[in-house]
């Protein structure tokens, strides 16, 4: 998997907090850069592609892995 430009754990946070941290984030990258977000929030599998597509980020990936999911967003 490709070098992503900054790595947030947001394990253990429930909605709307994973949204609201990967926004935080993201704002501070530049265009292009890549941010992989870890969570274990079960309803990120719908909020995240979901504000990706509103915010105009690009949604990478989306990978299960066990009790948590791992996205990987490209700045828009």
């Amino acid at each position: 998997m490709p070098r992503a430009d900054d790595i947030l754990d947001a394990t253990d946070l429930l909605c709307p907090l994973p949204v609201l941290k990967a926004r935080k984030a993201l704002n501070a990258m530049t265009p292009g850069q890549k941010l992989r977000i870890r969570t274990s929030d079960p309803v990120a599998v719908i909020d995240i592609p979901h504000f990706c597509a509103e915010a105009g980020h690009r949604l990478i990936s989306s990978t299960d892995e066990g009790a948590t999911q791992l996205f990987e967003i490209e700045r828009g």
